[in-house]
This record gives C-alpha cells, structure tokens and sequence, in this order.
C-alpha cells in the first residue's frame, strides 16, 4: 500500500494567502482602469475635433488664395481663431496623454505595492493627484475650446 502524505497545512494557507493578496491586487489595480476608458473617450472626443478645426483651417486657406480682400480678412481672422483652438486641443490631447501614462503608473505601483507588501503610498498619492491635476486643466481646455467654438457659431449666425 503506497504511502499518501497529509496535505502541508501550512503550505496550503501561504499558498491561499498568496492567490488573496494577487487577487486583492488586480482588484485594486483595475479601478482605475475604469478612469483609463473615460479618458480615451474624451482623447477620440479631443482628436475628432482636432480634426474638424484642421479641415476647415484647410477649407479656408483654399478659399483665401481667389477672395476678395475683405473675404480674405476674414478668413485669416478666422484662421487665428482656428489656430487658437487647434492650440487648445493640442494641449488637451497631450495633458490626457500624460494622465494616461501617470494613471498606468500608480496601476502599476499599487499592484506591486501589494503583490510586494511594501507600502508605496507615498509615491502612489503624488502620481495619482498629478494625474487628476492633468485630467482638470485638459478638461479646463476643452471648455475654453468649445468656448471659442460656440463664439464663432453665434458670430455667424
């Protein structure tokens, strides 16, 4: 009769404890993810505007190039204000870039803080609050682009 051995009962609990710190930690690396998909929603919202200030930019030097001179005036007052805007937008998208990148960060030092057990707080608190300082004044941008946007529609119509 082949000799069994009784299960390590203390083998086993470092191994339970093992899969319950890894499983905290996804747990606690996957909340901001959450914030990661709504700021990819605003960076598609940021680059379809981008795009729409570049073709009307192109739109207007088309037509300056056979206006008349008043015509002209106003495309190239038109054209600094789309500028302006195109600015804004720019800064947007790369102040959301860099939000992403410090919010992959603290998703990244908080599952190693807890997979590790070393207490990473004081680098994860800083990271994350200069990420949300990114993610205000991109969003401050924004307004202001939609801002000027909004001024040049009342203007026409």
């Amino acid at each position: 009769m082949p000799l069994l051995l009784a299960p390590d009962p203390l083998l086993s609990a470092a191994q339970t404890a093992t899969v319950e710190t890894l499983a905290r930690a996804i747990q606690l690396s996957v909340a901001p993810v959450f914030l990661l998909a709504g700021i990819g929603g605003l960076l598609v919202v940021l680059t379809n505007r981008l795009a729409r200030i570049v073709d009307r930019s192109r739109r207007l030097q088309e037509q300056m190039g056979d206006a008349t001179v008043s015509r002209a005036r106003q495309s190239k007052q038109e054209l600094q204000l789309q500028k302006r805007r195109m600015t804004l937008v720019l800064k947007a998208i790369e102040l959301c870039t860099v939000t992403i990148l410090l919010v992959a960060l603290v998703v990244a030092i908080v599952f190693v803080s807890v997979v590790t057990a070393i207490d990473l707080a004081l680098v994860v608190v800083p990271l994350f609050v200069a990420a949300m300082l990114c993610l205000m004044v991109a969003v401050l941008l924004f307004m202001r682009e939609v801002q000027l946007a909004a001024a040049q529609l009342r203007r026409w119509f």
